[in-house]
């Protein structure tokens, strides 16, 4: 069931980055597209009450996969050497 649910996420972040590149948005001040998030994907195993936990994937305005754990308070997921943004999901959902 993990494995579907992180397949989805591939797929759907991958979709997002096929509709391309944010543009630059000016106010107070300029936000690039690197500074954007264009879609925050996540997955939940169940919440703290029955012992599950959040994950998921920013895609960011230019396209490069941001990984984190945790739903409210998200905190970014470090990449080992070799692994995927989709790895580090995986890995923190205990998978």
């Amino acid at each position: 069931m993990l494995d579907d649910a992180l397949a989805e996420l591939r797929r759907r972040a991958e979709q997002v980055q096929a509709d391309g590149a944010l543009p630059e948005v000016k106010s107070i001040r300029t936000f690039a597209p690197a500074d954007r998030v264009a879609a925050r994907l996540e997955i939940s195993t169940g919440g703290w009450l029955r012992g599950g936990g959040d994950a998921g994937i920013d895609v960011m305005g230019d396209g490069t996969l941001v990984p984190f754990a945790g739903g409210i308070g998200r905190k970014p997921l470090l990449l080992t050497e070799g692994e995927t943004a989709f790895d580090a999901v995986h890995r923190a959902l205990g998978g």
